[in-house]
């Protein structure tokens, strides 16, 4: 399933769900966010998210800086 082929807000059952799913994940896994699966998708950020963990994908942390203590000089 390609970014905006369904109607948003329509529920996805069926073979479509798990087209749409395989392909997620292997954007997901590609390095996509789930932000940007959902904006490609026109689906809200916490269905996507649980399509992915429905399909099994570990799932990466937040992103940003990471604190780590820096050594004395």
């Amino acid at each position: 399933m390609t970014a905006r082929t369904t109607i948003k807000g329509k529920r996805i059952t069926g073979e479509a769900r798990v087209k749409m799913a395989a392909d997620l994940k292997k954007k997901y896994e590609k390095g996509a966010s789930i932000r940007a699966l959902a904006e490609a998708t026109d689906r809200s950020y916490g269905f996507v998210h649980r399509i992915l963990s429905e399909s099994g994908v570990v799932l990466r942390g937040r992103g940003g800086a990471t604190r780590t203590k820096t050594k004395p000089s």
